[in-house]
């Protein structure tokens, strides 16, 4: 019986040795293996996994920088806000100049509604409040209409200004401009219109469109006035403004400049006595010999404003 058992146990060992035998091969191989893999990477094959390498241990340092980018144009947004409420504050606080009227008419056409987000339908609300309170405090006030008022625009007057109501010098019309004014007497102000405004007329009615849409239906005030054949044009911002952002202006902003023009006469005054610095408004240079260039050096095309025929209504 002791043979026996002696016998089994030297055949485990045995058995046992084997194994190990066999696994120590085994991990000789997988290192084999693996340097042979290793030796078997192109140079390119190795730059790019070292490069995937890196993009993985860095993924924590884009995350970061992403966080910050954001952060900073909050930040701007918010910088650009307090800019705009501070120009509203400062406008609020001027006191009201001996005021001789005129008869210029400056219409703010609301039938842009359905357009809009409710959000953007809030700034044009602060922008119409800002146009009342300066037409208020001009030396030169103009005759203020508010046209098409309803939808979303009248409850947002309704909700956050409830004294809209009592406004004076001002006329709020539920209808249409084209049914409250002559055709013969509107200018529509467009920065698409070809024709380039030099001079106010002031037996005329300009038209500014009340719509804030990030430029999402661009060209839309110009369609809609060749459409009832109005005549149209734009502000010669061109030719003595150069700007770092879009040259399209809010409601308000136009409706400043022209109070402005009215009282200094001069355009490139009126610019640059109302747009915001954050805008980086500069000068259109001009020197001897340059004639009316722009910015770039090429001449301009003559202006087409001349006498602003009305245009013929488009087909349909």
């Amino acid at each position: 019986m002791d043979d026996d058992e002696s016998v089994q146990t030297d055949d485990n060992k045995l058995l046992n040795n084997h194994n190990i035998h066999n696994n120590n091969t085994a991990d000789d191989n997988k290192e084999d293996g693996d340097a042979t893999e290793k030796q078997a990477l192109s140079k390119r094959q190795r730059k790019k996994l070292l490069k995937q390498q890196k993009w993985e241990e860095e993924r924590d340092m884009r995350k970061q920088k992403r966080k910050d980018r954001k952060q900073q144009r909050r930040q701007q947004r918010q910088n650009n806000q307090q800019d705009d409420e501070g120009e509203h504050r400062s406008a609020r606080k001027r006191p009201r100049r001996e005021a001789t009227p005129t008869s210029l008419r400056l219409v703010v056409d609301c039938s842009f509604d359905d357009l809009m987000l409710t959000k953007d339908v809030h700034k044009l609300h602060k922008q119409i409040q800002r146009c009342y309170a300066e037409n208020r405090r001009a030396s030169h006030p103009v005759q203020f209409y508010l046209t098409s008022l309803g939808g979303q625009l009248k409850q947002s007057m309704d909700e956050k200004d409830k004294g809209w109501i009592n406004w004076k010098d001002i006329s709020i019309k539920l209808e249409h401009y084209s049914e409250v004014l002559s055709k013969e007497d509107v200018v529509y102000l467009t920065s698409d219109s070809p024709n380039v405004l030099t001079e106010l007329d002031p037996k005329k009615a300009y038209v500014i469109g009340g719509l804030v849409d990030h430029n999402h239906h661009k060209g839309i005030t110009l369609e809609r006035a060749q459409d009832l054949g109005i005549c149209h044009a734009q502000l010669p911002l061109d030719s003595f403004v150069q700007m770092n952002s879009r040259k399209v202006l809010a409601v308000n902003h136009v409706f400043e400049i022209i109070l402005a023009y009215m009282e200094k006469g001069s355009w490139q005054d009126a610019f640059f006595s109302v747009l915001p610095q954050r805008k980086g408004a500069k000068a259109v240079a001009t020197g001897p010999g340059d004639g009316n260039q722009d910015g770039d050096g090429q001449e301009d095309q003559p202006e087409e404003h001349l006498d602003l025929e009305a245009p013929q209504p488009s087909e349909k």
